[in-house]
């Protein structure tokens, strides 16, 4: 089993300055992923798959693909 980097901790931030604020039951759309909830350092809010949040920029204000839904 691989060893957990820790990115989807809550609390865990990005390169990109985004925050894990919480894991969802609703299902991402990689294969066998979550959505977890992200807040950008500007505050908005956006999911995301958790094999995806050490990449995933804000999609209101820094660039980033579509947030999913949760």
């Amino acid at each position: 089993m691989a060893k957990s980097k820790g990115t989807t901790a809550i609390g865990y931030v990005n390169k990109h300055g985004n925050r894990v604020l919480q894991k969802t039951d609703q299902p991402g759309n990689d294969h066998l992923q979550v959505v977890y909830v992200l807040q950008c350092p500007k505050g908005h809010e956006f999911g995301s798959n958790g094999s995806d949040i050490w990449l995933r920029k804000c999609p209101t204000c820094q660039g980033g693909a579509d947030g999913l839904a949760y």
